[in-house]
């Protein structure tokens, strides 16, 4: 069982292999239908490799706020500038990562490569999480 008190332990105890993508000439409804379907908050944009992030949280304050069409490109709102992490990094300066950027969700890579995801629920939640780690490893 993973002990949320032990923040030195690798961030690879908590972090979801379940990786969503979508190409960044999606609509922004299309990418919110695509989160329904798959049961995931966030969104990984994609053009010949990874070029962006997108979450609930983007859409609900740069499209539903300003009112803005939900049929524009999610390249029009969707975050470039992507932050991201080693697998084996450890929990608390992920956390102090996530606090300095103030974002509640961050890649994690492995080798170089995104591979991985970690947000502020997975640390609340660790028995959901390792049974989704057990089901995609099936």
């Amino acid at each position: 069982m993973n002990d949320i008190n032990n923040l030195s332990v690798p961030i690879r105890q908590y972090t979801t292999r379940k990786l969503v993508g979508i190409s960044e000439h999606e609509t922004i409804q299309e990418a919110c239908r695509k989160m329904v379907e798959f049961k995931v908050g966030s969104l990984v944009v994609c053009n010949e490799g990874v070029v962006g992030f997108l979450t609930q949280g983007d859409v609900i304050e740069r499209v539903v706020a300003k009112g803005l069409s939900y049929a524009k490109p999610i390249s029009s709102i969707m975050t470039r500038d992507l932050i991201t992490t080693d697998i084996d990094s450890p929990v608390s300066k992920v956390l102090e990562l996530m606090q300095q950027h103030q974002i509640r969700h961050v890649l994690i890579t492995e080798r170089g490569q995104i591979t991985g995801l970690f947000s502020l629920k997975d640390l609340v939640d660790p028995e959901r999480q390792l049974l989704e780690t057990v089901i995609s490893s099936e």
